[in-house]
C-alpha cells in the first residue's frame, strides 16, 4: 500500500476523533454548559446534519480544484472549526463551531476515498478504502479514549485544542506525501449529477442511512448507558471506548477484505449481526463483563460494513465517484443525526436507557430489508 494512504489515514484519525469524542464527554459538556443530556446529544446531531448538508455543497464548490488541493483546503477548515470548539463559551457557539467543523467532513472522506481507491489496482480498492478508514477506527481506539480522559482531567475544551494540533500535523502530511495528479481530468458537473439517476444509487444511500442510524442510536448514549446501567465509572468509560475501538478497527480490516471477496454477502450478514448484538446488549448491559464482550462484538460487526457500503455506492455511481462517494458520507451522517434523535426520544419518553439498544436493533433490521431489496433488484436488472 502506498505511504500516501497513511497521510489520508492520519487525517481520518483527526476527523474521526473530533466527531466521536464528544460522545465520551457528553456528561462533562452538558454539566459545564448547563444543558440536559438529550440537549447535549443535539451537538452530535448538529454535527451530523452539518456533514449531510455541507458534503454535497463542498463537493460541488471544489469540483474544479485538483483533489489534493481540495483535501488541503478541507483540512484548513477542519483546524479552524476545532479551534472554535475549544473556544466555545456557550451551547449555541459550540453548536455553530461543530457545524463549521462538519463542513469539511463529508467532502474529505468522500474525495479521500476516491483518491485512496485510485492509488491501488482495482482488485485492492476496498482494502485501500478500508486502510484510509482505519484512521477513523483508530480514532475510536486511541483518539476517543485519550480525548475523553484528557477532557475529564483538564476540561472538555482541552480535547479540541489537541485535535486542532493533530489537524495541523495531518495538513503537513497531506501536503508532503499525497501525490499531485498532473493529468487529472476536471470534474464534469452535469455528468456528476446525471449519475444520481436510477433507483440503485438511492437504495444504496438509504442502506448507509439505516446503518448509521442503527449505530449512533446506541453509540451516542453509550456513556450514560455504561455509567447508569452497567455501573462503570467515568474512567471505565474510557477503557470501554478503547475496547470498542479495537473492535471497530478489526471489523473495518476484515470488512474490507470480505467486501473485495463478495460485497452483497458481506453487507447482508453484517446488518443481521449488528441487529443481533445491539438487541443482546439490552440484556447484557446490566453486568460489566457480558456488556464489554457484547460491545466489542457489536463494534466489530458495525465497522465491517463501512468499506463495503462505500464501495457499493461508488459501484452504482461510478460515473461520478467524487459526488457519489461524498453523498455516501452525507448519508452516513444523516443516519447519525437520526440515530441520535431516536435514542434521545426513547430516553425522553421514559422508556429507559436499556430500550435504546432495542431501537438500534430495529433500525438495523430495516437496513437488512433495504439490503435484500437492493441486491435482489440488481440481480433482476442484470438478468433482464
Amino acid at each position: 500500500m502506498p505511504v500516501s494512504l497513511l497521510a489520508l489515514a492520519l487525517s481520518a484519525f483527526a476527523i474521526g476523533t473530533t466527531e466521536f469524542v464528544i460522545m465520551g464527554l457528553l456528561p462533562e459538556v452538558a454539566g459545564d454548559l448547563q444543558v440536559s443530556i438529550p440537549s447535549a446529544g443535539w451537538l452530535i446531531s448538529g454535527y451530523a446534519l452539518g456533514v449531510a448538508i455541507g458534503a454535497p455543497i463542498m463537493a460541488l464548490l471544489t469540483a474544479k480544484l485538483p483533489r489534493k488541493n481540495t483535501l488541503l483546503l478541507l483540512m484548513v477548515i477542519f483546524i479552524f472549526g476545532n479551534i472554535m470548539c475549544a473556544l466555545g463559551y456557550n451551547y449555541d457557539f459550540l453548536m455553530l463551531a461543530r457545524i463549521v467543523t462538519a463542513l469539511c467532513h463529508g467532502a474529505f472522506f468522500g474525495i479521500g476515498a476516491v483518491v485512496a481507491a485510485n492509488l491501488v489496482p482495482p482488485n485492492r480498492r476496498a482494502s485501500a478504502v478500508a486502510l484510509m478508514f482505519t484512521g477513523l477506527t483508530l480514532a475510536n481506539v486511541l483518539g476517543v479514549p485519550l480525548g475523553t480522559a484528557l477532557g475529564q482531567a483538564l476540561g472538555w475544551r482541552s480535547t479540541f485544542w489537541a485535535v486542532a494540533v493533530i489537524g495541523v500535523l495531518s495538513l503537513l502530511a497531506l501536503y508532503s506525501k499525497l501525490p499531485a495528479v498532473e493529468d487529472e481530468a476536471p470534474t464534469d458537473l452535469k455528468k456528476e449529477l446525471a449519475a444520481l439517476r436510477g433507483g440503485g444509487i438511492w437504495l444504496s444511500l438509504l442502506m448507509t442511512v439505516a446503518f448509521a442510524a442503527s449505530m449512533f442510536a446506541l453509540f451516542t448514549y453509550i456513556a450514560p448507558l455504561l455509567t447508569e446501567v452497567t455501573g462503570i465509572s467515568s474512567q471505565g468509560v474510557s477503557w470501554t471506548l478503547l475496547l470498542m475501538g479495537v473492535g471497530l478497527t478489526l471489523g473495518n480490516i476484515v470488512g474490507g477484505r470480505l467486501a473485495d471477496w463478495r460485497l452483497p454477502v458481506t453487507l447482508t450478514c453484517t446488518f443481521l449481526v449488528i441487529a443481533f448484538f445491539a438487541a443482546l446488549f439490552s440484556w447484557t448491559s446490566h453486568s460489566m463483563v457480558p456488556a464489554e464482550m457484547t460491545l466489542f462484538l457489536w463494534a466489530a460487526a458495525a465497522f465491517a460494513a463501512v468499506p463495503a457500503l462505500q464501495i457499493n455506492v461508488v459501484t452504482y455511481g461510478k460515473k461520478a465517484p467524487n459526488l457519489v462517494s461524498t453523498l455516501n458520507i452525507a448519508a452516513f451522517n444523516v443516519g447519525n443525526a437520526i440515530g441520535a434523535w431516536v435514542g434521545g426520544v426513547v430516553i425522553a419518553q421514559g422508556m429507559g436507557l436499556t430500550s435504546v439498544p432495542l431501537a438500534a436493533a430495529a433500525i438495523a433490521l430495516l437496513g437488512l430489508v433495504l439490503c435484500l431489496v437492493t441486491f435482489s433488484r440488481a440481480k433482476r436488472l442484470a438478468s433482464a
